[in-house]
């Protein structure tokens, strides 16, 4: 039974997708089929073993077959690189673009290489990355803090010099390559961005991925204040609900963000690209919670206004640490 899709608002520029790290329980032409007749726009669509496996044999032929099936369901695509264990079975999210291992961060690399093959082949509008947590001292014990800060300085260093050939790749192909801040990550805020940024040389193959949720955690700006600073270099969205402080990525509704200025913002600067539901946790639900994000987001899209100057911030808004939870 075809499931019927949600009303669009009309004359609105947002287009929308979901995750496909939220609909791991669904073979991958399922989860596809599903978010074409919901009504979604498009799809985040993480590389990972139980999807399009990035390191499985044949995978040229599986992405034009891929890249054939998308076009037939109308389906736009943005390449998600979070999977969790897709290169190491026994460390998530390892090797990360800074593991002390030259040969470690290096396999990264290649994943994020193939990554933007693979956005080629697809058509996709970008490919996602994020830093890494920072390694731990190889002893396990605490340095002084000239130790850290050295220690800092010098993953700074390794994450610029191992995204410098992933980004010659992804300016050949004339793929942004769009870095995450992630809660608990060495690249955690909008100034690690910068940060990185400057000591690239401001490539322009090097943009961001704003996670609304984020900017929620741990940014001392609004969601919607972040969408306009970052709008000049934002080329990924992703989108849920969540807590101030509290790494934990939810249903709409869940959490303390108020959406329609968020969407307004994205809206107003310009954005092209895809908003993506992102709720990796929460795959035992995801065809149920697919069907109720687009409405939702619809929704608050319809009744989004131009943001208030002197609109109160949100509860609990302001600097704060993130416990760190990754997704």
């Amino acid at each position: 039974m075809s499931l019927r899709p949600s009303p669009r608002p009309t004359a609105h520029p947002l287009r929308y997708s979901y995750g496909t790290n939220g609909l791991t329980d669904l073979r991958l032409d399922d989860a596809l089929s599903l978010l074409a007749d919901l009504g979604y726009d498009g799809v985040g669509l993480t590389l990972d073993h139980m999807h399009l496996d990035p390191l499985a044999p044949d995978l040229a032929a599986r992405t034009q077959k891929l890249a054939r099936r998308l076009d037939e369901l109308g389906l736009g695509v943005t390449i998600e690189t979070g999977a969790r264990y897709v290169l190491d079975p026994r460390r998530k999210h390892g090797p990360s673009l800074l593991d002390p291992d030259p040969a470690q961060r290096a396999r990264r690399a290649d994943l994020l290489v193939r990554a933007v093959q693979i956005a080629t082949d697809l058509g996709a509008h970008a490919v996602h990355c994020f830093s890494g947590i920072l390694p731990k001292d190889p002893a396990g014990e605490a340095g002084t803090e000239g130790q850290e800060v050295k220690a800092e300085d010098a993953a700074w260093k390794r994450l610029a010099e191992t995204l410098t050939p992933v980004l010659d790749a992804a300016t050949a192909a004339g793929i942004p390559l769009a870095v995450e801040p992630e809660p608990g990550h060495l690249l955690a805020t909008l100034d690690d961005f910068h940060r990185l940024r400057t000591d690239l040389g401001s490539p322009d193959a090097l943009g961001l991925t704003l996670d609304i949720g984020h900017c929620q955690c741990l940014e001392p700006l609004s969601p919607a204040d972040c969408v306009r600073a970052a709008a000049p270099w934002l080329r990924h969205v992703q989108i849920e609900d969540m807590r101030r402080g509290v790494h934990e990525h939810l249903p709409f509704g869940d959490g303390e963000i108020d959406f329609p200025p968020v969407l307004e913002a994205l809206a107003a600067v310009g954005y092209q690209g895809l908003v993506s539901v992102e709720l990796p946790r929460h795959s035992h639900a995801g065809p149920q919670l697919a069907r109720q994000s687009l409405p939702f987001l619809h929704h608050a899209t319809a009744v989004s206004t131009p943001p208030d100057a002197d609109r109160p911030p949100n509860p609990g808004e302001g600097p704060t640490d993130s416990d760190g939870r990754t997704p």
